[in-house]
């Protein structure tokens, strides 16, 4: 009898199992027939469609890429009115004209900076002129210049800046601290006539502390511009202010100190920093500008005085910056330690 009920109890088994896999095999199977816009028994929790659009995100901005840097574009501009129609047509006309200037190029800014194995404090000056041109809208290029040596120091920190550089080396020896800078510059200076980089050229001196607007109103300079720099020395409770008087953006002077250095007067023919000055450097390629016999470089031939005398003479074509009121100080020349100021 015992085997008898286990049989019994194992076929009721089966079939219960059977009947429940015949059962849900039927109800899928009619399922997949109903009609999918319809909702069913199974869709109670689902979140309706017209209720999707009060979870959706708000539009983001869009970053578009103008000249390699990242211009903003609005997250209104990107909306829809209700009716479907968008929501640019209600842009006014100023902001047409703005989105259309931000697609112009931005000029090349040549930076040229002189570098002296004979400065202690090189690496660190170098890095801090490095962290603010990193600031600077580009496109900029960074040209330092050096006297060959055994020394990596200077490849090693333009490598880790992000700066876009030429590294120059020259095998000359001087003794003169001012005449192996001015050596420098001539060697920058061949360097971007050769290869005809075309751009603003300004000699950066590393003692030199800029105001981030400066970069964007030497940007668009012509030909030449200058500027008042403001003078700064280590334990010297004094401010010396040096550069252009203007009307606008003409010259019309210059305030400067006098040849003893002890009062400031008006000159018409100064003495000009060499770092308060900017340039078009195309005029270095213009064989008629500069008196030259032909567009090669003479080796004899010393640009930067060429170009001092260009700046100082070219008074038509000479732009004081800012060109709203040249007399905002924009740079300043701080020296760490008691250093004779450069002139030209």
């Amino acid at each position: 009898m015992g085997t008898v009920d286990r049989s019994k109890k194992k076929t009721q088994l089966w079939k219960k199992a059977a009947f429940h896999f015949v059962l849900c095999f039927v109800m899928g199977f009619l399922t997949g027939f109903a009609p999918t816009g319809k909702a069913s028994v199974f869709s109670r929790n689902r979140v309706s469609v017209t209720n999707i659009t009060d979870f959706s995100p708000q539009p983001l901005e869009v970053i578009h890429l103008v000249d390699g840097s990242p211009a903003a574009v609005p997250a209104e501009t990107l909306k829809s009115d209700e009716d479907g129609s968008d929501s640019d047509a209600g842009i006014s006309k100023e902001e047409e004209e703005e989105e259309e200037g931000d697609l112009n190029p931005r000029g090349l800014i040549i930076i040229v900076t002189p570098t002296s194995m004979k400065d202690r404090l090189r690496g660190v000056r170098l890095r801090r002129l490095a962290n603010t041109l990193r600031l600077v809208a580009q496109p900029l290029l960074w040209v330092v210049v050096e006297q060959q040596s055994d020394s990596d120091e200077v490849s090693e920190i333009l490598r880790q800046t992000g700066i876009m550089y030429r590294h120059l080396v020259f095998k000359d020896n001087f003794t003169d601290f001012q005449t192996e800078m001015d050596h420098q510059r001539n060697v920058a200076l061949n360097h971007i006539e050769h290869h005809r980089l075309s751009g603003i050229v300004h000699f950066a001196d590393l003692s030199n502390v800029y105001d981030l607007s400066f970069f964007d109103e030497i940007r668009s300079i012509e030909a030449f511009g200058t500027w008042p720099m403001a003078f700064l020395s280590a334990n010297r409770k004094k401010v010396n202010i040096e550069g252009p008087i203007c009307e606008g953006s003409d010259v019309i002077g210059w305030h400067l100190k006098n040849i003893n250095n002890q009062t400031d007067g008006v000159v018409t023919r100064p003495a000009i920093h060499i770092s308060s000055f900017a340039f078009n450097s195309s005029i270095l390629w213009d064989p008629e500008r500069w008196g030259r016999t032909s567009s090669a470089q003479d080796t004899s031939q010393d640009t930067l005085k060429f170009v001092k005398k260009e700046v100082l003479e070219e008074e038509t074509q000479l732009r004081g910056i800012p060109s709203e009121d040249c007399s905002k100080v924009l740079v300043w020349n701080v020296r760490l330690q008691h250093k004779r100021n450069t002139l030209l």
